[in-house]
């Protein structure tokens, strides 16, 4: 059993609660289950300098943990002068993941920045940021359409990501604290809501995993992106 109770293919209680902040162009505060980020999108009339005069925009990401998001505090990662290589892996993570289902010339020469902060940590916050990032990207375009900015919502699909590993020589969906940091084998992946990939990352924390766990692992994988894919609808319906 699950420290959690949960059954192997059971996800976290999953919750998009959109337009928290004021002032951004989008934004969304992601639950899954005890794991909290807030999310924003902002619109920018400008583009890094090597994107300049090629006719599309851009989509980046920046990610950072709250000091007492986790049960120790940490430490800010300002307070000592540079993020850390965890920190730069998920942002960019965040970003290319975005990009993948947005169609950057219709976007035009504009750069939307989603910001992400945890704000409460068990397990699963570059999941919950990329699956909340969505929806935060989702009502910036909607607010640029809504103003003549844009004739059409320039998204390609969905996106939705989930973690999957190997506890105790189970395969279990969507790992709170407790089963990631036990786990043998742990997984993230990134898809589309009509089943493609963006990016897979998985690695063998203790004994290495055969091709039958992976393939347990992504059917896993499928039916949790897909549940997700549902609530994205849902909450932008």
């Amino acid at each position: 059993m699950r420290p959690s109770r949960r059954q192997p293919d059971e996800m976290r209680a999953v919750s998009f609660e959109r337009g928290v902040l004021r002032h951004a162009e989008g934004s969304c505060l992601v639950k899954f289950g005890e794991t909290h980020v807030l999310v924003a999108a902002t619109l920018e009339e400008r583009l890094p300098p090597w994107l300049k005069g090629q006719g599309r925009g851009w989509v980046t990401a920046e990610y950072g943990m709250l000091p007492r998001a986790t049960h120790d505090r940490t430490r800010r990662e300002a307070s000592a002068g540079k993020q850390s290589g965890r920190t730069q892996e998920i942002q960019r993570l965040i970003g290319r993941s975005l990009r993948a289902v947005v169609d950057l010339e219709k976007l035009g020469e504009r750069q939307i920045t989603i910001d992400c902060d945890v704000i409460q940590a068990d397990g699963g916050t570059r999941t919950a940021s990329v699956t909340g990032a969505w929806i935060a990207l989702h009502d910036c375009l909607s607010w640029m359409k809504s103003r003549g900015m844009l004739p059409t919502i320039p998204l390609r699909d969905h996106l939705a990501a989930v973690s999957c590993g190997i506890v105790d020589g189970e395969p279990r969906l969507d790992l709170d604290y407790a089963e990631d940091s036990d786990a043998h084998t742990d997984v993230n992946f990134v898809m589309t809501g009509s089943g493609g990939f963006v990016e897979i990352q998985g690695t063998a924390e203790k004994t290495p995993f055969s091709q039958a766990e992976f393939d347990a692992m992504l059917g896993l994988a499928r039916k949790g992106v897909g549940k997700l894919v549902d609530l994205q609808k849902l909450a932008v319906a």
